[in-house]
């Protein structure tokens, strides 16, 4: 029997091989040949041929296979997998998180890893800057006093501002004032 992940409601379809593969999602009915669709055969058994060596791996140091690019995010997962094995409960972890998420009024995504990021204040922008008045502009487009929210990404910690809602909408009135 084979399964097959729908890529647009990440629901597991598992079909028969005497009917055979599904064509559209039972569930949310979008195609599934084609672009983005995985097929797992979990009955699958690896062929005695293959190239893959277990014993290689085991014998790997496991840090070697993380000593290949992107340090920031794999510190992150490190620091999370470190947490798990100093015996932090990871679902506690992941239901904290999505208790802290069901709370907010925004919840945007990571540009790293397009995990959820969790609000984690504001704050005032530093008393150096300088705003500047677009040419067509007769205001600036942010105030001197403009506050910013800042978001953390709960997996690679990766931190994000953002305007606040009051100044964005400063800065929308701003752009649409006519002279």
């Amino acid at each position: 029997m084979d399964t097959t992940i729908c890529p647009w409601c990440q629901t597991e379809i598992v079909w028969d091989e005497e009917i055979g593969p599904e064509e559209h999602c039972p569930y949310c009915n979008n195609e599934l040949k084609g672009y983005r669709t995985l097929s797992i055969g979990i009955d699958e058994i690896q062929d005695e041929d293959s190239d893959y060596d277990e014993d290689e791996y085991e014998d790997q140091d496991q840090s070697d296979l993380w000593e290949h690019g992107e340090s920031g995010h794999l510190d992150a997962i490190r620091r999370v997998e470190t947490f798990t094995k100093a015996g932090g409960d990871l679902l506690a972890y992941e239901s904290g998180i999505e208790k802290v998420l069901d709370g907010q009024e925004e919840v945007p995504e990571c540009p790293h890893c397009r995990e959820y990021m969790l609000f984690a204040g504001s704050q005032p922008l530093p008393d150096s800057f300088v705003p500047a008045v677009p040419a067509g502009l007769t205001k600036p487009l942010v105030q001197k006093a403009a506050k910013l929210d800042m978001y953390i990404c709960s997996a690679c910690f990766h931190v994000s501002h953002f305007l606040t809602e009051d100044e964005r909408m400063h800065l929308i009135r701003t752009v649409t004032e006519e002279e």
